[in-house]
């Protein structure tokens, strides 16, 4: 029997040109898999072989996981403690091994067992083929197509053969079989049957790449592409930086009379190629992005990572781009959410958000309008800043005396606690779905449960004007105004709901809409 197993070794191995220990493994496994059939349960098996001799024994063993963890795989673990009353100095991730008796090995099984034996040998060579590539760290990926599956072309490369699926080739570019191809490699699908490189020519890294080609700087060291954002075969925007003075990076990547970007499109089909001068400054850098409109000012809300654009009305349609291009792509560029909206839309909404902010000062800390535009003229926009602030911030202000100051914050942190009790009230039998909603928070969850909100599909259900009533109104008149449908509601009130129903929120129901339909 050990001679069987040392002359089919050595005849896998010479057959198949691999080492000898990649079949001294695949035998291991296909014995313990054959071992494992005689038992019911899903039991872990392992079967050493002696690499000289082709003695072989088999074991089934226990992992040792810990004992607050429970058992998640009966038959293949043991608690910690239950472990070390067989050995007492072991270890949770140890394992503890019991010998059993192993399968008869004879030409039988060898004949049975061949096929598997063969797969994991082709399964090593794949490894060891994909291994040796991904070692060379190359980052593109140039082939020709050998062949079209499912409107996915198969790039060879060498020894690889890599996957370029349909929706990450370049729109409306037609490839064939035979053409050389260039493209980026996007991950590695080591769960794959097929090709396990997985390709493409959409992703803003291959544009990236595709600089670094063009431009000897890049990979010098003396200028660095920051980021990418691209509307495949369309239009890309890369942001580019320097801390060499002597270095125009734009114009080192445009190169002589528009060689370098010009040789980028030409391998992306024609695709327009926005290049911008990246700053630290994030409201700088998104100026720069929305190239070449002409900004009139910009508005930072960090809390949101988002920045109000206002433009002129000739700039408007530049801005925001056709189908709202150019403003995504500048969105992707820089990281930050950007609104464009024209000078008198700027101004309703500051002005909105300065009536929602007042009239949350009024109701909560029980001040009359006065007091109010006094603390929003002083910059305060919520009850956390009044209660929370340096004292002497607001004893700075010369209309406050101590007194008045000291009664303010405690105002409002009695409003705060307040407003914690009923959120909690509020969160009372509402459905983990809507509670755990990406960007809920306890406040919101709170108030949609006071106004009777308290499920994914009716919070999905609510029309716009409702949700923003329920953010900004107290929870009695948000509901008096869902259930008779918004009669009687005042401009006032219209305002602060307007103000309320951001993106913010707008985001929200996108995803309760989108969970519901998925259900």
């Amino acid at each position: 029997m050990s001679r069987e197993i040392l002359l089919l070794v050595d005849a896998l191995a010479h057959e198949k040109n691999v080492d000898k220990e990649v079949v001294f493994g695949a035998l291991e496994h296909a014995l313990a898999q054959a071992t494992k059939k005689r038992y019911e349960g899903d039991v872990d098996i392992r079967v050493s072989i002696d690499r000289d001799n082709g003695e072989f024994e088999s074991f089934r063993r226990w992992h040792v996981v810990p004992d607050e963890a429970g058992l998640q795989l009966p038959d293949q673990e043991i608690l910690h403690f239950e472990a070390k009353e067989q050995i007492s100095d072991i270890e949770v991730d140890d394992y503890i091994e019991e010998p059993i008796e192993s399968v008869d090995f004879g030409r039988r099984f060898a004949q049975d067992t061949k096929q598997v034996v063969l797969q994991r040998i082709r399964d090593a060579e794949r490894e060891q083929i994909l291994a040796d590539f991904l070692e060379r760290g190359d980052s593109l990926v140039t082939g020709t197509i050998k062949r079209m599956e499912r409107g996915d072309a198969i790039v060879e490369s060498g020894k690889i053969e890599a996957r370029l699926p349909r929706d990450q080739m370049i729109p409306k570019e037609n490839l064939r079989i035979g053409d050389r191809v260039r493209a980026y490699i996007l991950r590695i699908d080591r769960n794959a049957r097929g090709p396990q490189v997985i390709l493409s020519r959409t992703a803003p890294e291959f544009i990236m790449k595709l600089f670094e080609l063009e431009v000897p700087e890049i990979e010098q060291g003396l200028l660095e592409i920051k980021s990418a954002a691209r509307d495949a075969g369309v239009r890309a925007k890369i942001a580019v930086f320097t801390s060499d003075k002597r270095i125009d990076p734009i114009g080192t990547c445009v190169g002589m009379r528009g060689s370098r970007v010009q040789a980028v499109t030409g391998e992306l089909g024609g695709e327009r190629v926005d290049i911008v001068l990246w700053s630290d400054d994030p409201a700088q850098f998104v100026i720069g992005a929305l190239a070449p409109a002409n900004v009139s000012s910009i508005m930072v809300e960090e809390d949101k990572h988002a920045m109000d654009v206002v433009v002129d009305e000739e700039n408007l349609a530049i801005a925001i781009g056709r189908g709202g291009q150019n403003v995504r792509l500048a969105s992707e560029l820089t990281g930050w959410q950007i609104n464009i909206m024209t000078a008198e839309e700027s101004a309703d909404k500051s002005a909105a958000e300065t009536a929602a902010v007042r009239t949350l000062f009024v109701e909560k800390l029980d001040v009359d309008q006065e007091v109010a535009d006094i603390l929003v003229q002083e910059g305060f926009a919520t009850l956390e800043e009044i209660a929370y602030v340096p004292i002497q911030e607001m004893l700075d202000i010369e209309a406050f005396d101590e007194d008045t100051v000291n009664e303010l914050r405690n105002r409002a942190r009695d409003a705060l606690v307040s407003e914690a009790i009923a959120s909690e009230e509020g969160m009372e039998g509402m459905d983990d779905a809507l509670v755990s909603l990406e960007g809920m928070d306890r406040i919101i969850a709170g108030k949609l449960g006071l106004a009777g909100v308290k499920t994914l599909d009716g919070f999905g259900a609510l029309a716009y004007d409702e949700f923003g009533a329920i953010l900004a109104l107290p929870a009695e008149r948000a509901q008096q105004l869902i259930d008779n449908e918004f009669e009687d509601v005042t401009d006032e009130e219209m305002k602060l709901i307007d103000a309320k129903y951001d993106e913010h929120a707008k985001a929200l129901q996108a995803r309760a809409w989108s969970l519901a339909e998925a259900k």
